[in-house]
């Protein structure tokens, strides 16, 4: 096989260059926002926690609405990873049993705000802010949409019954990650919410082949 090199230099990009490291910048921009919400963390609020100047902000990041979509996806790259890497177990119980205990673990991280910064975010805002609602909304259906296949999956495997309800059992476990975010605001401890998983879990236990 003959491999072509390319002499040709990468495109630069114009202006001066960001006086920072973008990804430390987005995970504070990302603490702030998760802390604050979308609407309550004003300009002053993320340049403060990210150490630059509006000017800066505005020219790495083009607006604040840009500037939490990519928040949003450094959390899910990082915070929120552990989802992806749960339904990869080999047993479906097993997987959304971990989703959703790790969920319990994550809301109640000490360091970090309380609860999921996307399963609660931007559920009601000014005129102006919908486009951003809107995009928050379709990561949360992206991830229903995840733990659908996830349950499909179990059935054709013969783990759980054929007639079982994959929308209805979905979007239940959705509604637990949810409550458990908000309770996990309000102060809930990780014990009590995984308490409530538990409890989630023998319900879908109920449904194995």
């Amino acid at each position: 096989m003959i491999i072509v090199k390319n002499e040709e230099a990468p495109p630069r990009r114009r202006g001066r260059p960001p006086a920072f490291d973008r990804n430390e910048v987005l995970e504070k921009a990302t603490e702030t926002f998760w802390r604050l919400g979308y609407e309550g963390a004003s300009i002053a609020d993320l340049t403060a926690a990210m150490g630059i100047t509006p000017q800066s902000l505005y020219a790495a990041f083009t607006s604040k609405a840009d500037l939490y979509r990519e928040a949003l996806a450094w959390y899910q790259a990082n915070i929120g990873a552990s989802t992806a890497r749960a339904l990869e177990e080999s047993d479906v119980v097993t997987a959304l049993g971990r989703v959703l205990r790790e969920s319990a673990r994550e809301f109640t991280m000490p360091g970090h705000p309380h609860g999921c910064m996307v399963s609660t975010a931007v559920l009601t805002c000014a005129v102006e802010n919908e486009p951003v609602a809107r995009h928050v909304s379709n990561l949360r259906n992206e991830t229903l949409n995840v733990i659908k296949a996830r349950i499909k999956r179990g059935i054709a495997e013969g783990q759980l019954r054929p007639e079982l309800d994959v929308e209805a059992l979905a979007r239940f476990i959705g509604a637990m990650i949810q409550g458990m975010s908000v309770q996990a605001q309000d102060g809930a401890s990780k014990s009590a919410l995984s308490a409530m998983a538990d409890i989630a879990i023998s319900q879908i236990e109920r449904h194995r082949v």
